[in-house]
């Protein structure tokens, strides 16, 4: 059964919608305003399946008053109601269930009810298919993520998000780099629209808003998205879902001594970084974070693939020291490590190569020479193979 709010500022049209409705089946109840405030108030308790919301309102238009009520009753689909049609395209960017034409007939309506009945069909479904499901886990390492949290890596499966727009996901993005803090609304209009006025720039939030908000739902995920008092902010809440960054660095910085005991946790901790923090989007926000990150997962890489070479365990320690010099082709210790296991291992060309290539990246690339620590190491090495000719 069907329970539907209907916000109208004009009480006539109000009653027409609410009459068509009541004669269509499956309808257990109606709620009518023509303020949309008040609605708002009484919603989350309401908890109504659909949301019939005039978009032309005066104060509060049916855009903002969509995304407040998207915070009240996340679960409610929405159908705007208006009397243009230039406000269709909105309001599918919007993701709503549908809208209608004033003046609202009967065959328009029932298609409408059908689209919902399908849609909470779906929804049952698929809460009986999660009933029991892993748990879940953003990534924020290279890219934007959502995963399931099996214990083992190659059980790991990717949700997909299926973001309305880049500002969205960006958004979203932003908002998961400042989980359970506050951030004020004028933090983000400057942040993302400083190039509209007050006006514009607080409609483009609350649409973008309202888009990341249907998108978490229809990946049926259970953040949420807190709209402080006085409208002025927000507070992004994860629940128990996980986030890359956290388990990196909780793990790391609580975590003993590499030991042979240990060592199995110590590298898949060390292999949740899988690229620079939100690396492929070049967000100018996220610099800072990216570059404490990646000094954070570097000196322990280091220390860890050290380890697996004190130990004669050349191959993890050469991947290791690989992935180093992928995430930072200027690390002298990456670039090092690897000419020490390619000697161990007799490789004595793979040397050569290496140390070549090291030269190129600071000679030509900075135009300095290279670093003291690799260069003595290099030039006792050779002393140390006189025999060797390289076949450059």
């Amino acid at each position: 059964m069907i329970r539907a709010l209907l916000i109208d500022d004009e009480n006539l049209a109000l009653r027409h919608l609410e009459n068509l409705l009541w004669q269509l089946p499956d309808i257990e109840s109606i709620e009518s305003y023509t303020d949309p405030v008040q609605a708002i108030t009484i919603a989350s308790e309401y908890n109504p399946n659909v949301i019939f919301l005039d978009i032309a309102m005066p104060g509060l238009n049916g855009m903002q008053a969509a995304e407040m009520l998207q915070q009240a009753c996340p679960e409610a689909n929405v159908v705007f109601v208006t009397a243009y049609d230039a406000y269709a395209i909105e309001a599918f960017e919007l993701n709503a269930l549908d809208y209608v034409l004033k003046p609202v007939q009967k065959s328009r309506l029932e298609k409408t009810i059908q689209r919902l009945a399908d849609r909470l069909s779906l929804h049952s479904q698929q809460e009986q298919q999660e009933a029991g499901a892993e748990e879940r886990i953003f990534c924020c390492f290279h890219s934007l993520r959502l995963i399931s949290a099996a214990q083992d890596p190659s059980a790991r499966s990717e949700i997909p998000l299926r973001w309305r727009t880049s500002k969205a996901q960006e958004l979203f993005a932003y908002l998961l780099h400042n989980r359970n803090r506050f951030v004020s609304k004028d933090a983000l209009l400057q942040q993302f629209w400083p190039e509209y006025d007050f006006k514009k720039a607080s409609t483009h939030l609350y649409t973008t808003i309202y888009h990341v908000r249907q998108c978490l739902k229809q990946a049926r995920i259970q953040a949420e998205i807190i709209n402080k008092p006085g409208n002025e902010g927000y507070v992004l809440q994860l629940g128990n879902i996980a986030v890359d960054v956290d388990v990196l660095e909780n793990g790391i910085l609580s975590a003993p001594e590499i030991k042979d005991q240990n060592a199995a946790d110590h590298q898949g901790w060390s292999d949740w970084y899988t690229g620079d923090y939100f690396g492929e989007y070049d967000y100018p926000w996220a610099a800072g974070e990216q570059q404490r990150l990646r000094a954070l997962w570097m000196n322990h890489a280091i220390e860890l693939a050290d380890f697996y070479a004190a130990r004669r365990k050349y191959a993890e320690a050469l991947k290791l020291f690989q992935k180093i010099v992928i995430i930072n082709p200027y690390s002298e210790e990456g670039h090092l490590g690897l000419m020490k296991i390619f000697s161990r291992l007799g490789e004595l060309q793979a040397v050569e190569d290496q140390y070549n290539k090291l030269s190129l990246l600071f000679e030509q690339d900075l135009g300095i020479n290279v670093p003291a620590k690799a260069a003595s190491w290099f030039k006792e090495w050779r002393l140390q193979n006189p025999g060797w000719t390289s076949s450059i």
